[in-house]
């Protein structure tokens, strides 16, 4: 019996808060990074806010988590951690490896075709 089952689910909580792992990995590397002094609660409520009232946003609430996560990449950006360029070339990366991995295997960047050991040079 899980705890929907046993009725210990507080009113309202019939659904998972995270719909897919990495949404919940890009909210506990949210709060890491401000627990570690990056940025102040105000500065990430203030550029999450602009992310998720963007004119394209879904009025349903559906990209909730793209949104935090555009919020991460600018304040790593604005707070000089990563360039925008390199965040946007590694997330193009990640998105070959898994076109590139077979299902139900790791997706590794490694299995980028087209990335190879450039990552790793730069390490």
């Amino acid at each position: 019996m899980n705890r929907r089952e046993a009725g210990t689910l507080p009113p309202g909580m019939d659904e998972p808060v995270f719909a897919e792992p990495w949404q919940a990995e890009a909210f506990a590397l949210v709060v890491a990074l401000h627990e570690r002094g990056l940025f102040s609660w105000g500065e990430w409520a203030e550029t999450l806010s602009a992310e998720v009232h963007r004119a394209d946003a879904a009025l349903d609430g559906h990209d909730y988590y793209d949104h935090w996560l555009a919020a991460l990449e600018k304040l790593l950006a604005k707070k000089g951690v990563a360039l925008a360029e390199d965040i946007e070339t590694l997330a193009a990366a990640w998105e070959r490896a898994a076109h590139a991995t077979p299902h139900g295997k790791p997706i590794l960047l490694e299995n980028d075709p087209e990335q190879g050991a450039s990552f790793e040079a730069r390490s």
